[in-house]
């Protein structure tokens, strides 16, 4: 005696193939929703204090990174620079500036002004400025054309796939470290050969010690 009719067997199969195509679908949407912008924060504009353009600091004025990030090559922190910095040209310089007004009152009150992160990272994520340094990465592979963004945004995902890919292939990525602050550095069309070189002369460790976990998670 037939218990089921016979369509059950293709609502059956129907069934199967709908449940997997719905997980399919949460899924890419998952993976969708995690990489966009809305969690990453990627060309985002930051609201701060003040209105501060690199492009026309380090653009247009030339000023180095180190100039205002102090410790870059030696901290895992590349540094906010005090009001003081500011204060250096600006005393002269735009000294009665109506947007400039936060600058000056914090140099008046020795009240520091309240910078917002725009490159931030979760607190279970260490990662150290002064050694990419020192290995051969420049800012600009990490933080994109500063010196051509009036307001700073992040340009990079900052995600663990994103780390990964250079910590597997630093060979790509590496450049002479006279070249590191360089904002128009091009890779040249021998990348791959310079970068092997490098990663030998620099005394880079290989992707089993860049990817393993206690590197960034400590």
């Amino acid at each position: 005696m037939q218990i089921f009719h016979r369509s059950a067997n293709t609502i059956f199969k129907l069934s199967i193939f709908g449940s997997l195509l719905v997980v399919g679908g949460l899924l890419y949407v998952m993976n969708a929703v995690e990489s966009s912008s809305w969690v990453t924060r990627q060309d985002q504009i930051i609201t701060q204090p003040v209105q501060f353009s690199h492009a026309r600091h380090v653009g247009g004025n030339g000023i180095d990174c180190r100039y205002c990030h102090t410790s870059v090559e030696t901290s895992a922190f590349a540094g906010i620079p005090p009001t003081k910095t500011c204060m250096n040209c600006h005393s002269e310089i735009f000294s009665q500036a109506s947007y400039l007004r936060p600058v000056r009152a914090s140099f008046r009150t020795n009240v520091s002004l309240h910078w917002n992160r725009v490159h931030d990272l979760p607190d279970f994520v260490y990662f150290n400025h002064s050694i990419h340094v020192n290995k051969g990465i420049g800012c600009s592979t990490c933080h994109g054309r500063v010196d051509q963004m009036p307001l700073v945004v992040q340009v990079q995902s900052l995600q663990m796939q994103w780390c990964l890919n250079c910590h597997r292939h630093p060979e790509r990525y590496v450049r002479p470290r006279a070249d590191v602050f360089r904002m128009d550095y091009a890779y040249p069309t021998d990348q791959v050969a310079l970068g092997k070189r490098l990663v030998a002369e620099y005394h880079i460790k290989g992707p089993a010690d860049l990817t393993s976990c206690s590197t960034c998670h400590r």
